[in-house]
């Protein structure tokens, strides 16, 4: 560990698995205190108790669309640890790759409304409720982008849609909060993770990390160059912790950190994703 956070506050939205609890993780490893956010309360308790130090690390039971919510969060992790450096703006939830043509027009509807409410709203609402003790401590937003925020087919139109928004929404802050607050993200790749499905498919109970799980030991490996690439959350963290520093990435805002095992750099797979119809 390098110690960058030392001393300072965090709070991770959807925290409680993941790559959220991997970053909580890793940022208490830096010496950072750090408020973990998320809807199952029983869960954040877990992972506050399972940590290396139960002391700095703080749960609160609360949903991204709630505005009212996520000031009280913030409010409660300044009154417990004092100020807040770092949002880690991360909850979401994904398609699991659902085409339009397999969307009826109550379900597109429905899952849109659902999916951009968690995963752009959320970022959004959390911005807002959090820029004023950001402020105060001169600290910065790090946003959990995704390969689709510039690729397709890493999931379906309305995933992909969101994640393009998310890229959107973190340039227009970084320039609107610049220069007090700095705004970045990591854009992630692929990772065993335990990401959800919206509750308008019924896939609230569905986990990525099934998907991974169901892959036969002779598969072929993922279509990304660094194939043989770990999917560990925790590989991810690193890039967290350096844009969450102000004295190793001061001067960078408005950027996004590829962590997706260089699908930027992929050659040409098939020609077209609707050869089926």
């Amino acid at each position: 560990m390098t110690g960058w956070l030392e001393g300072y506050v965090a709070l991770v939205t959807g925290g409680g698995s993941g790559i959220g609890r991997a970053v909580a993780e890793r940022f208490l490893a830096e010496g950072a205190s750090v408020t973990v956010l998320g809807r199952d309360l029983d869960r954040l308790e877990k992972v506050v108790a399972d940590s290396a130090d139960p002391e700095r690390m703080h749960a609160v039971e609360a949903d991204v669309r709630d505005s009212g919510q996520l000031h009280d969060a913030v409010a409660e992790t300044v009154s417990r640890f004092g100020k807040l450096d770092t949002l880690v703006a991360n909850a979401g939830i994904w398609d699991f790759q659902r085409q339009l043509t397999r969307l009826t027009p109550a379900e597109l509807s429905d899952t849109f409304d659902e999916l951009f409410a968690v995963n752009v709203k959320g970022y959004l609402l959390a911005a807002e409720a959090a820029w004023r003790a950001l402020v105060e401590t001169r600290g910065s937003i790090v946003m959990t982008l995704s390969n689709a925020s510039f690729h397709v087919n890493g999931g379906g139109p309305v995933y992909t849609a969101s994640k393009h928004a998310c890229l959107g929404l973190m340039r227009e802050l970084a320039y609107e909060l610049a220069p007090k607050v700095r705004v970045n993200g990591v854009a992630c790749g692929g990772m065993n993770t335990d990401l959800r499905g919206p509750e308008s498919l019924a896939m609230h109970g569905r986990s990525l990390a099934d998907s991974f799980a169901e892959r036969p030991a002779n598969a072929a490996p993922p279509p990304i160059p660094l194939h043989d690439s770990s999917v560990d959350p925790r590989d991810f963290t690193a890039a967290y912790v350096l844009l969450a520093s102000r004295e190793q990435s001061g001067p960078i805002t408005g950027q996004a950190l590829a962590v997706d095992g260089g699908i930027g750099v992929r050659g040409f797979a098939t020609p077209a994703g609707g050869d089926h119809l």
